[in-house]
């Protein structure tokens, strides 16, 4: 893999804190300081303070709850044309200073600039797309079998929403998760990974500088173990919307039962690709580069599993070196890094310790799985490549989160969709195949929410449906009109005239 010398690295007006005071917390409609300050480290340089913020307290999110519930009340009558300019206002101010936000992701999040400024414009296209959706009523008149009555069917806001996000898109999961919120007229509050607190400030700003009323949208900083679980707890929360690790996605569904909160949670996943031997090589090799590699694995549709019948293995396998062996590691405000750094220290000794755990496995590295030095200290890591894969093996049934990906040999496509189905997750998953009859059967055999073909298992399009089966979701789907089936509840009304 390359290095990125200091002297390479990109020269930028943004390169600077995003303020000189420390962050605040927006609580029931005004901002406010705690008296634990954490700070925020760049990934890429961790002589680099992106930010310091207040961590939230328990009083921050019961005041936040209670303002919330009242606020949500006239925000539920408000005018749908109203939802629709303050949707907008959003999106457009978020476009307006792309590049500086897409920065300040690369800095916090470690994510390459070039994704992480195309993070920005996707996430002001769902602020836009839902500002359509608040315009677009949902409900129904329906006939009575009896005489003279009347059925409406209405869909009404749910109420008070909690919002979790993590910090691998930390701008976009957000942005698909607060826009449906407030088009369907809910009350929201945003609790952020506390490893990428910036980019939530500065939507918060964005939003409060809106004609949004006060109090309908918050922003609390701090631990899952304070703030979602008093989201969890509180009967004056109707829904949570949660995207993490499965461990705190079910603490969050243990801690919600007796407040009986609807819930959606995202959670793990372990994404396969499969190439049968008619694959074009040159497709299969870049989609399975991009699903592994792509933003330094720390996707929950990356794919680590590489699934290869026996006819085509061994070409796959001499072009995938070739082209994984030219992948650019570097800081990741460098427009030429394709991969950027590890969240933290905790994610790269475990990057590290899955390389150990694969060799002891009996799995072949091929290359890299190395922390590496550049001229800023980060925590870099260089794509690993294992071959002689078995499906049993921990490192293709746990979700790693790491730029490691192994080969699985198998006949033929039956032995290849029972590896794809052989986990606890279904999230995403792909094949590359020019053969129309068996692409059109992996639609059907595949135990997932994302069917992929001739695709990266990675890269879903804003206005359909998003989810997973089995371990990786529960609830309803994501983004697209299938979000008013969370964001919203139904009445059906009998009106006897």
């Amino acid at each position: 893999m390359k290095n990125l010398n200091q002297n390479d690295l990109l020269k930028s007006n943004f390169l600077k804190t995003i303020s000189k005071e420390t962050m605040k917390n927006l609580v029931a409609g005004e901002w406010k300081d705690s008296h634990e300050i954490s700070k925020n480290i760049n990934p890429s340089d961790t002589s680099d303070i992106v930010s310091t913020f207040y961590r939230g307290t328990y009083n921050h999110i019961f005041d936040t709850i209670n303002f919330a519930k009242e606020v949500q009340k006239d925000w539920a009558k408000s005018s749908i044309y109203l939802r629709q300019e303050i949707l907008n206002d959003i999106a457009e101010k978020l476009l307006a200073n792309k590049d500086y936000y897409g920065e300040i992701i690369a800095r916090e999040a470690g994510k390459p600039i070039k994704e992480a400024t195309d993070e920005v414009v996707k996430s002001a296209e769902f602020f836009s797309y839902f500002a359509a959706e608040a315009i677009r009523q949902k409900g129904a008149f329906m006939d009575s079998p009896r005489d003279s009555v009347d059925i409406e069917v209405i869909n009404e806001p749910v109420g008070v929403v909690g919002v979790i996000t993590p910090w691998n898109y930390p701008l976009a999961i957000a942005a698909w998760k607060v826009a449906p919120a407030l088009a369907y007229g809910n009350s929201v509050i945003l609790k952020p990974s506390s490893q990428t607190p910036a980019i939530a400030y500065i939507l918060a700003k964005i939003i409060d500088t809106t004609k949004l009323p006060k109090g309908v949208f918050s922003l609390v900083f701090g631990k899952g173990g304070v703030i979602g679980n008093a989201l969890a707890e509180s009967k004056k929360v109707q829904a949570i919307t949660f995207t993490g690790s499965v461990a705190a996605g079910r603490e969050l569904a243990k801690r919600s039962i007796t407040s009986m909160t609807k819930l959606q949670l995202e959670m793990g996943s372990k994404n396969s690709l499969i190439i049968l031997d008619d694959a074009d090589i040159n497709t299969a090799v870049d989609a399975a580069i991009k699903g592994a590699y792509n933003a330094n694995g720390q996707k929950c549709t990356s794919c680590s599993k590489l699934i290869v019948t026996e006819g085509i293995y061994t070409r796959f396998i001499e072009l995938f070196k070739a082209k994984m062996k030219a992948l650019v590691v570097g800081n990741a405000m460098n427009p030429k890094s394709q991969i950027g750094p590890c969240i933290d220290q905790k994610q790269l000794d475990a990057n590290l310790e899955y390389i150990k755990l694969g060799q002891e496995e009996g799995a072949t590295l091929v290359c890299g799985g190395e922390a590496i030095k550049t001229e800023t200290d980060g925590y870099y890591f260089t794509p690993a490549l294992f071959i002689d894969g078995k499906s049993n093996m921990r490192i293709n049934q746990e979700e790693m989160f790491a730029a490691i990906a192994c080969v699985i040999k198998v006949k033929d496509y039956d032995e290849a969709i029972e590896v794809l189905n052989d986990t606890e997750f279904g999230l995403s998953g792909g094949i590359i195949t020019n053969d129309l009859k068996r692409a059109m059967q992996f639609k059907h055999d595949a135990e997932i929410g994302n069917v992929m073909i001739n695709l990266p298992t990675a890269g879903m399009d804003n206005h359909v449906p998003f989810g997973g089966r089995k371990g990786s979701s529960y609830g309803s789907r994501e983004k697209s009109y299938a979000a008013s089936d969370f964001y919203t509840t139904t009445k059906t009304a009998y009106i006897k005239y």
